[in-house]
């Protein structure tokens, strides 16, 4: 009986032991498995974090936290740092005008100064945006790598620094061609953001304004071939306002010129104004705030041109060569080569087909454009005259103007 006692109890050992030695196996290759993963996981996010530090990573667009700042009541509490958490400061950025540039507040490259380019749609901003990146003859130009559309324009001695604050140099980061209003909330708290340190800076606004009419035609046609500019956010006072588009499919391709203008939604009507007026005026996007429309748009009118003034630099898409010109005085800096005036294209080519009632739509549509237009063209043309009269010697760069302004 003992015997038999003794053989079930060493049976019993003999299985927990198997048990157990299968389980400590089980768990072994468990540990393994998951150490595994973690290292590759480790590896992968590496990897990824030097390539995103030379590119421009982002999740899809329904997924992405805007990159304009909410206010810090909106957002979790979790997710506002200190450089949003102190957002008011944006509001008060330092603006240098044209006027300061030119008596005694000249562009410090070295020290704390940003230009700050506003890109207008069909304007002529991309062949002027990448004039600033690449044909300025500057001590320590852009960095411009190969198969890459933007530049680093690190100030000297610096490697996170920025002195230009555009689509080719730090991308749309206030959004997709930000206005005066998101940008001048936007662009100090972004800047923080990409140098990893809170501090002021001293900001040149600039822009590019072209003819009202050639500039909206040149937007129906770009559209009409498909362009939507869909990504681009309508903020103010710390928020992003929607609005119904204009086309029931992906894009409006093929539109016709009469379905363009009857779109009451359409960005493109007085774009210019909209662009460089404060919203904040207005009660931004919210039209019942002022019944009277005309009041609204003469308040817009009245900030777009104010705006303008304070810009350190404006030029005129039909101006070329003496919107270079006041550039390089305003900023003693010189472009490499001259920038070119184009007399035909696309949007001409449609205006001159135009029959006159439609054509006197389109501008009625633009009435705000056409007068902040008209105010530029005289402002532009009241400094050329001036910074030429206090030049003793006429440069290169002149004698090529006059020839080609005859």
């Amino acid at each position: 009986m003992e015997t038999r006692t003794t053989l079930v109890q060493d049976k019993w050992w003999t299985q927990t032991t198997n048990i157990n030695s299968s389980s400590m196996k089980n768990a072994g290759r468990i540990v393994r498995f998951i150490g595994g993963l973690c290292i590759i996981s480790f590896i992968c996010i590496a990897y990824l974090s030097y390539l995103c530090l030379h590119s421009n990573c982002s999740a899809p667009q329904h997924l992405r936290l805007p990159r304009f700042p909410l206010l810090p009541h909106q957002l979790p509490k979790e997710l506002i740092s200190p450089a949003l958490n102190n957002s008011d400061k944006s509001l008060h950025i330092e603006l240098i005008s044209y006027q300061k540039l030119i008596s005694n507040h000249s562009f410090d490259i070295m020290g704390r100064d940003v230009v700050v380019f506003l890109h207008i749609q069909k304007t002529g901003g991309t062949t002027f945006g990448r004039h600033l990146v690449r044909n300025l003859d500057l001590d320590n130009p852009c960095i411009c790598p190969r198969k890459r559309k933007r530049c680093d324009c690190f100030r000297p001695n610096t490697i996170s620094e920025q002195w230009l604050f555009s689509r080719y140099s730090t991308g749309w980061r206030c959004g997709l061609h930000a206005d005066w209003t998101a940008l001048t909330n936007c662009v100090e708290n972004s800047l923080d953001e990409i140098e990893g340190i809170q501090k002021k800076r001293r900001y040149f606004f600039i822009t590019v304004l072209r003819d009202p009419v050639h500039r909206y035609i040149s937007e129906f046609r770009h559209v009409q071939r498909g362009a939507t500019w869909k990504a681009a956010g309508h903020w103010c006072g710390g928020q992003e306002f929607e609005f119904p588009k204009c086309y029931e499919d992906q894009d409006w391709t093929g539109v016709e010129l009469d379905e363009f203008m009857n779109c009451s939604y359409n960005f493109a009507h007085n774009r210019q104004t909209r662009m460089l007026a404060d919203l904040s005026l207005v009660d931004c996007y919210n039209s019942s705030s002022i019944k009277e429309p005309k009041e609204r748009d003469r308040i817009l009118l009245a900030s777009a041109k104010a705006n303008l003034v304070k810009m350190a630099y404006f030029g005129l898409t039909d101006e070329q060569l003496r919107s270079q010109y006041i550039f390089e005085q305003t900023f003693h800096m010189k472009f490499l080569e001259s920038f070119e005036q184009v007399h035909s294209s696309i949007s001409s080519k449609t205006i001159a087909e135009l029959p006159a009632d439609k054509l006197k739509l389109v501008q009625d549509l633009n009435h705000l454009d056409m007068e902040l237009y008209e105010f530029g063209h005289q402002l532009l043309f009241q400094r050329y005259n001036r910074l030429k009269s206090q030049e003793r010697f006429l440069p290169n760069s002149t004698v090529l103007l006059t020839h080609n302004s005859t």
